[in-house]
């Protein structure tokens, strides 16, 4: 098959000739469709999130089953499938009560097995982390969902709770910022986007936001986005992963807000300070969110198919194989929107 690759960080990547996957006794082998370039990619790329090298990127894929091993049942060739990033076990307490997401012993396409940059993907564990696609569910928009979409899905309905009439703040308008928005807009909330880049800023205004920040040109975004929500926001969402937007998220919260933490903070980043006086004097909640398991992923996707909603949407550039080294190279400067890889067995768009 032909497949992206990289063996040295910063190097850009190249497609190659690689040996098929061989089907796992307890997976399938996926016929890749769709795959997402992820920012989460990037930071592995740039060495911020380190794997082993060499390695094929990628993590959010949709495709039909190719071949299933001898130890899976329920399905077969010909299935149109995604899964989330997060592969569970399926046999640890946290897989056992409906949190794969956070599972001890988890896999990951992409990070610690080979990604979907490539014709096909070896998934293990398909019995707990398989997801069925229904028919009016897109393999484009499938694969936006796996890291971004599903990540900003669980933040704001499980985590969040958000409610109409509601205030949400997006900070950071990237492909998770956009898929908040949306989300945000669909449950009835009323959204605050934040972002340095006015393409950004319009994009979410075109998915409903009503109201923007160019934290560029405010003195104090936190102050600005507590003055334009009269009194704060009920949840804040870092969607890119700075500090400086994780302290802004949490001090423009309302009493008994929310901030939730989706954008990868890493290294020194981690460490970030907070400010923890204001989370103890208003009852505030910090809470991270890693993906979504599988068992969740049907609520979202009836959604979806309703037209309810549609990441389609945040789709602005499709690409083929051969283009995805030089658009994760291009991730040093931060866009607007999603780019999908899109496949056939000969490795060109398909459509």
């Amino acid at each position: 098959m032909r497949a992206v690759m990289y063996s040295e960080v910063g190097v850009p990547p190249t497609v190659v000739e690689a040996a098929d996957p061989e089907c796992p006794h307890d997976g399938v082998v996926i016929d890749v469709a769709a795959t997402g370039l992820c920012r989460s990619d990037w930071h592995a790329w740039r060495g911020h999130d380190p794997v082993a090298l060499p390695i094929i990127p990628g993590h959010e894929f949709a495709g039909t089953i190719a071949a299933v091993g001898a130890g899976v049942a329920g399905w077969q060739v010909g299935d149109r499938v995604t899964a989330p990033f997060v592969l569970g076990c399926g046999r640890c307490e946290f897989c056992v009560s409906g949190d794969a997401q956070v599972c001890p012993d988890q896999e990951q396409p992409g990070f610690t097995l080979p990604g979907s940059f490539a014709q096909q993907l070896a998934v293990p564990r398909a019995q707990t982390n398989l997801v069925r696609l229904p028919d009016g569910v897109s393999f484009a928009s499938a694969a936006s969902l796996g890291c971004r979409f599903a990540t900003s899905f669980r933040a704001l309905v499980t985590h969040g709770q958000v409610e109409r009439g509601q205030w949400v703040a997006v900070y950071g308008c990237g492909g998770v910022g956009l898929s908040a928005v949306m989300i945000a807009k669909a449950f009835g909330a009323n959204v605050i986007a934040v972002d340095v880049n006015e393409d950004a800023l319009a994009a979410a205004r075109g998915l409903g936001a009503d109201d923007t920040v160019n934290s560029s040109e405010s003195g104090d975004i936190a102050v600005e986005v507590v003055a334009r929500t009269g009194g704060g926001v009920h949840i804040g969402v870092d969607a890119l992963g700075h500090p400086d937007l994780a302290a802004a998220s949490v001090s423009s919260l309302r009493r008994r807000g929310r901030h939730i933490q989706v954008g990868l903070l890493l290294g020194d980043a981690a460490l970030t300070a907070l400010p923890m006086d204001r989370v103890i004097a208003r009852e505030l909640a910090i809470l991270g969110s890693h993906g979504m398991p599988a068992v969740d992923y049907p609520a979202m996707l009836d959604l979806i198919a309703s037209g309810a909603l549609d990441p389609e949407r945040l789709i602005t550039r499709r690409i083929a194989l051969d283009e995805a080294g030089a658009a994760l190279a291009g991730m040093d400067t931060p866009t607007a929107g999603m780019t999908i890889i899109e496949l056939t067995r000969a490795g060109y768009a398909s459509i």
